[in-house]
This record gives C-alpha cells, sequence and structure tokens, in this order.
C-alpha cells in the first residue's frame, strides 16, 4: 500500500497573534479556525496556515523570511480582489514567467513571502 501525502499547513513565525490574524483577515481574506496567544491556524477556501508566537529573543527567535507558494486556479478573480481592497498594487501580478506560471506575492508583517501561483 503506498503512502497517500493528503495536504501540508505551513507554520509561520509571529510576533504578535492577534495582530497577525487580523492581518491575514482583512489583507488576504483568511479566517480564524482556532488559536490563542501562542498559536493559531487560519484558513481560507481549502488552505490552511498556521502561526506560531515567537519573541525574538536569542533563545527564541522569530527568524522571518519564510516562504510560502499557495497554487491556485484562475488567479485573476482572488488578485484583483485584493488590488481593489488595497492589500496589493495591480503592477505586483506577474504574467508568463519564464518558470510558466502567473503569480503575485506579498510579504506579512513578520517579513514572511506569501506568494500565489497560477500555472500556465
Amino acid at each position: 500500500m503506498k503512502t497517500e501525502f493528503l495536504n501540508t499547513i505551513p507554520v509561520l513565525p509571529s510576533q504578535n497573534i492577534a495582530r497577525d490574524l487580523d492581518w491575514y483577515q482583512k489583507t488576504l481574506g483568511f479566517h480564524k479556525l482556532f488559536g490563542d496567544d501562542m498559536y493559531a491556524g487560519i484558513q481560507l477556501e481549502s488552505l490552511t496556515l498556521h502561526l506560531q508566537w515567537h519573541a525574538d529573543t536569542p533563545e527564541d527567535p522569530l527568524l522571518g523570511g519564510s516562504v510560502v507558494r499557495i497554487l491556485v486556479n484562475n488567479i485573476h478573480p482572488y488578485f484583483e480582489s485584493l488590488v481593489v481592497n488595497g492589500s496589493i498594487g495591480a503592477e505586483k501580478l506577474r504574467l508568463n514567467t519564464p518558470w510558466g506560471t502567473n503569480e503575485f506575492g506579498l510579504y506579512d508583517l513578520n517579513n514572511n513571502a506569501i506568494f500565489f501561483v497560477e500555472t500556465i
């Protein structure tokens, strides 16, 4: 019997869970599934991300710089909704990249890069 891979849930570092929950909701349309001040789960349709608090000290570094690439079909409606609500500039959509995608990205409040990618 072969292993079936079901899903992946990236866990992104956060300095402030409440602030970041608000940002993901207002900026990208995610909603809170569960959580407290230390750890939370958010969802947008079938996508799930987790946020984990870090103190940003030498003993508990925030790090940042994580990158999440979210694969989508029909990227334009979601991108246009983010442009309309002011979350991203219209110039951010890259069409027909040399690697065969349409995509756009932005940074969250902890400097994690979030990319939405459509294979063409």
